[in-house]
């Protein structure tokens, strides 16, 4: 029998909610996140996974989680968001590459990761709003580091009841990213380039959701607040899925033995995919380490080393720019595991970390990061690491992927088989891959590379991206860093 989930603030707001309730409100009404009041193991149920195809091993993960969804509505789901969008049957393949394996989780409409959570979260808001009766209009106000925003638009594009608005950083993000977004269709889609960066947007959205005077103005024009990068629970809860979906994968290959212990090596900035891992094992699969690779942006390097996490430090514009990030905000659900759920501590730390830019953790805590491994790549090793493996190999990896790559050839810890996570395509990035693997191709703009990646991968461009710069800008707008509010009001108000 399945134990039933609810959700509570990780600041401890004394009120227990459902998924369907935690998913729509997206953040907690105390500043903090959601999370599940225990997470479910599966030890004794492992075994059934092992020839599941991806839609059964979402359902499996899911319905332990979501558990007020019944059978029919959450299958429901899984059976739109996981079809015909995505460009191969397996949805996410395994690739074994030299001697470790690539989970590539970018064959979806957007060519990035971010589509194996944002396929299926417009599905599982319209169910959620509809089982609690709500007749206001979803306001989804989301920032972005480059993926999350697209991959959002294309899932909630036209959904009836909802409109989205997603901030991004203007110099921030990829060419071929900032093209995705201005250009994408959608009579509710709202694009808005920020002058700052991601940390400035996410701090900005944030702040806007902790307002309640706006939220009663809100509530007066029959609008409500959600999320949708993954701050919101039900945008976290799909990313574990594919955890299970590549250990099954390994077996099936032959590549282990059923039961035994895996790495994974995860590029990360807002800490969401590794938190998903981390559920993953404490759920009961067989992960040893989770390997967490940082670009120059190293404040998850530094804590996981030290047990202090500290923003106060120079923001770097790198060629993997959804890692960053200076303040990752899914860390904050990993704090409140570390201190055993106490939501008095966890509020204490973010308090610091809000007034003082740092926080430390105690003795207790740091024992709790020994599940973890810190590491980071700059842009020499991630630009070497592009280079190494498309030329031993002929795979060529994203920036992120690379940063990764290079973080676990520098953290073999031990003989366990390892999997990367690759997130996404280089197609999103065609000027950095390219120019780390010649240097000829350092005049070359990213839309003309897009051919010149395609001739090297003996490969069409994908058609989510061909002829990308062809399309009308339909979004144009800008603000400052302190404006965001002013332009969700002109947006809703106007």
């Amino acid at each position: 029998m399945i134990k039933n989930i609810l959700y509570k603030s990780t600041r401890g707001q004394k009120t227990s909610f459902t998924s369907s309730q935690a998913i729509i409100q997206g953040l907690a009404e105390d500043g903090g996140l959601f999370v599940p009041d225990e997470i479910p193991k599966i030890e004794e149920e492992l075994h059934l996974i092992k020839n599941f195809s991806y839609k059964e091993m979402a359902y499996f993960v899911m319905s332990k989680f979501l558990t007020d969804f019944t059978e029919e509505e959450l299958k429901g789901c899984i059976e739109k968001a996981y079809g015909e969008k995505f460009d191969t049957l397996e949805i996410a393949p395994l690739k074994k590459v030299g001697h470790t394996y690539f989970l590539e989780l970018f064959h979806g409409p957007t060519l990035a990761f971010k589509d194996m959570a944002l396929s299926i979260l417009p599905y599982l808001m319209k169910t959620a709003k509809e089982k609690e009766k709500i007749e206001s209009e979803i306001v989804i106000l989301t920032a972005t580091s480059g993926d999350t925003g697209k991959a959002a638009l294309e899932g909630f594009s036209e959904v009836n009841g909802v409109k989205i608005i997603v901030f991004f950083p203007e110099e921030g993000v990829s060419e071929i990213q900032k093209m995705q977004m201005r250009t994408h269709k959608g009579s509710n889609t709202y694009v808005v380039g920020i002058n700052g960066n991601f940390d400035d947007a996410q701090a900005g959205v944030k702040e806007i959701f902790a307002d309640n005077e706006f939220a009663a103005k809100l509530k007066q024009s029959n609008y409500i607040f959600s999320s949708a990068n993954s701050i919101n629970i039900g945008r976290l809860i799909p990313q574990i899925v594919y955890y299970f979906h590549a250990y099954a994968e390994l077996f099936r290959k032959g590549e282990i033995k059923w039961g035994e212990n895996i790495n994974v090596t995860v590029p990360t900035g807002n800490f969401g995919n590794i938190l998903a891992a981390y559920y993953a094992k404490n759920m009961g699969l067989p992960i040893d380490k989770l390997i967490c690779a940082s670009n120059s942006n190293k404040v998850l390097f530094d804590f996981l080393t030290t047990g202090k996490y500290d923003k106060n430090r120079d923001f770097v514009t790198t060629i993997s720019p959804s890692m960053d990030i200076l303040i990752s905000s899914n860390l904050e659900r990993l704090l409140y595991e570390l201190a055993g759920k106490d939501s008095l501590k966890t509020k204490e730390l973010m308090e610091d970390l809000k007034t003082k830019g740092s926080y430390e953790l105690d003795r207790d805590m740091k024992t709790g990061l020994l599940d973890f491994i810190g590491g980071y790549a700059g842009e020499k090793a991630t630009k070497e690491s592009i280079k190494e493996v498309f030329k031993s190999y002929k795979y060529l990896m994203d920036t992120h992927t690379a940063v990764a790559y290079s973080v676990y050839k520098d953290n073999k810890v031990n003989n366990r088989k390892n999997i990367i996570i690759s997130t996404a395509s280089p197609y999103k990035f065609t000027a950095s891959v390219m120019r780390a693997i010649d240097s000829k191709y350092n005049e070359v703009d990213d839309f003309k590379l897009l051919n010149k990646m395609g001739e090297l991968l003996k490969s069409s461009v994908p058609v989510q991206i061909k002829d990308i710069e062809l399309a009308p800008i339909l979004h144009k707008g800008v603000c400052g860093k302190h404006e965001i509010k002013a332009m969700v009001k002109k947006i809703l108000f106007d």
